[in-house]
């Protein structure tokens, strides 16, 4: 079993408006007709600000794919270590007791990986497990926390790390003026959350009350659907595969496969308090209502997240579950939470309040 203790994100310095970015891809991209008429998007977004590790003129100027990941790994150890400190203030615990770190990315690699570098500048001990994930793009939070909670589950006094951190911004490109390039540019941003969980027997739980605590989780992979969203990697670097039928596969596909695991744990969702959904945009999040019948105000928490910050991909669902545990919750109330991601794909897990 595995008890989510604590929450911690770090913001980029850099925050712009959704009318300063709209600005610039009109900017960018003008004389192309089909860029004037898609420009509605951002406007449609219902997304007010986003930060990014640049300031916005710097994405007018073209940068290769070794300056964009080496930048990745200079603001991701940076964000990382921030988001780690953030998580861990107050904890009645030492760096040393950190016994693994998940680290979940998909938008720059780096070999070490980044918890090596941050473990080089935190007090961690030597011998702390490290578990990279890549690739699982807006799932990979989710995917993150799914594996911490099997870590303690094996290991019950165990004290683990899930980081996640993305900087989608690094992926633009000026030469790509598809419609997966304008939608990813009108929803992403940059941003990196971490969240400290621990076993049942771990001595930091016995001093907390009322947490929320994972006791199941699934993930579903859909076949033959890998051009619904992911990246072409290409010479100059990243280039975003986003399909317009998202929001239609969480009615058609999504819906049966939560059901699918609600019932495995013998429940419904009558039973269910509390929906923690990675936001992937607007039209999922109507799409998420939508499929289970669901009241606005259970999308309340990621629909400001996404206000406020955007789709950062791994680390939004952290960004929401961190306002969630800032609530005043019951105990025995259950929450689900909810992401999906490249292959298409969907990660998905059910916690209790104890």
């Amino acid at each position: 079993m595995g008890m989510i203790v604590a929450a911690g994100h770090a913001n980029p310095d850099y925050c712009a408006s959704q009318e300063e970015v709209q600005a610039l891809i009109k900017q960018i991209f003008s004389g192309y007709p089909p860029v004037d008429r898609m420009l509605k998007v951002f406007q449609n977004a219902e997304i007010e600000t986003r930060y990014f590790v640049k300031p916005i003129e710097w994405y007018q100027t073209f940068h290769d794919m070794e300056e964009r990941n080496r930048l990745f790994v200079e603001e991701a150890v940076r964000l990382g270590k921030e988001a780690i400190q953030n998580c861990l203030d107050k904890q009645p615990l030492h760096y040393e007791d950190i016994e693994a770190i998940f680290t979940v990315c998909t938008t720059g690699l780096s070999t070490p990986s980044l918890e090596a570098r941050i473990m080089n500048i935190l007090p961690f001990s030597s011998s702390v497990k490290r578990i990279p994930i890549w690739g699982l793009g807006c799932a990979g939070g989710a995917s993150g926390l799914a594996r911490a909670f099997e870590y303690c589950k094996a290991f019950p006094k165990a004290i683990v790390l899930v980081l996640a951190v993305e900087l989608c911004s690094l992926t633009f490109q000026l030469d790509d003026r598809s419609k997966s390039n304008l939608i990813g540019t009108s929803l992403f941003g940059d941003g990196a959350a971490c969240m400290l969980v621990c076993g049942v027997e771990s001595p930091v739980v016995k001093a907390k009350k009322t947490l929320p605590h994972i006791f199941a989780a699934k993930s579903v992979l859909k076949k033959d659907a890998l051009d619904i969203m992911g990246w072409d990697i290409r010479n100059n670097g990243l280039y975003v595969i986003f399909s317009k039928d998202i929001p239609t596969l969480v009615a058609n596909w999504l819906k049966p496969v939560v059901e699918d695991f609600l019932a495995e744990q013998k429940l419904s969702w009558n039973e269910i308090s509390h929906f923690i959904a990675h936001p992937g945009g607007k039209k999922v999040i109507q799409a998420y209502e939508e499929a289970f019948g669901i009241h606005r105000e259970m999308t309340a928490d990621a629909a400001f997240i996404l206000r406020k910050y955007g789709n950062m991909s791994s680390p939004t669902i952290f960004y929401v579950l961190e306002r969630v545990l800032k609530k005043s919750i019951r105990s025995d109330e259950i929450g689900l939470a909810c992401a999906l991601g490249p292959g298409f794909s969907t990660e998905l897990l059910l916690m209790r309040w104890t």
